[in-house]
């Protein structure tokens, strides 16, 4: 079951989306911290974390599956949003240097081929973060936020996916240690459990955030295999004793015969 793009934009203008939207996108901005003259696309749904990057951003693109609609993006325009299918993204080959991927691979019908398609979009040494809810988190059994929805994903199985796709992971981090409630007492606690998570590596964060390079391979001709051929065609000749008597004679006796 696919999230509405309604419903994604309700969660985050709600108290807790707030704090989510804060918690991943200290995250995400630790890791790319100057976007200058950088193309940026986010996929799925991630203007919530784009909106930082518009100002030194050279293009900020809001790309977002059509299982679960479009918004106008930005507010106030000129838009930058548009509805695609995850598979068969509207632009050229290399063509960005940065994607986003928020609520896409878990909504994603094929996570491989959204990955692929990514690969494709990724200019030489671009990278792809990719924010995913953790299989063994608390959120993902909750289906009061988005990340409950769609298809959680483990460490190794992130990993594998990646690497099937072309990706080599270059860094990894968690965030949501605290629990995907709107009580008043778990907002005000979010930081404290967000250090406590961290400090203490505790097994049950809420999501995957993990950055990952496009992996270039150098072609390797394939040399034409050389099969030997003979140069000279085989003769049969006769003995040479029969070569020195001539033709029609018949080769002397050996001494042995005597």
């Amino acid at each position: 079951m696919s999230l509405d793009v309604i419903d994604l934009r309700n969660f985050y203008n709600m108290p807790l989306g707030a704090i989510v939207r804060r918690l991943i996108g200290l995250k995400i901005r630790a890791r790319w911290g100057d976007l200058s003259d950088l193309r940026l696309a986010g996929l799925g749904f991630a203007t919530p974390y784009l909106s930082v990057f518009r100002e030194e951003a050279e293009r900020v693109l809001a790309l977002m599956p059509a299982t679960q609609g479009v918004l106008e993006w930005p507010p106030g325009g000129p838009f930058a949003a548009a509805l695609v299918e995850e598979t068969e993204l509207p632009l050229p080959d290399a063509s960005i240097d940065r994607v986003l991927a928020v609520h896409a691979l878990e909504e994603a019908d094929s996570a491989l081929d959204a990955l692929r398609e990514i690969w494709r979009i990724l200019a030489p040494g671009g990278t792809v973060i990719v924010v995913a809810p953790n299989r063994r988190g608390v959120w993902a059994r909750s289906d009061s936020t988005p990340f409950g929805f769609g298809r959680p994903f483990s460490r190794s199985q992130l990993t594998q996916l990646l690497r099937d796709a072309l990706f080599s992971p270059i860094s990894w981090s968690e965030a949501l240690y605290m629990p995907p409630s709107h009580r008043s007492w778990a907002l005000r606690s979010a930081m404290m459990w967000e250090r406590m998570g961290a400090r203490l590596a505790l097994p049950f964060p809420g999501v995957h955030i993990v950055e990952a390079s496009k992996q270039v391979f150098r072609p390797v001709p394939v040399r034409p295999r050389r099969v030997a051929a003979p140069r000279f065609r085989p003769v049969l000749l006769p003995s040479p004793a029969r070569r020195l008597a001539g033709p029609g004679a018949t080769a002397p006796p050996s001494p042995d015969s005597a």
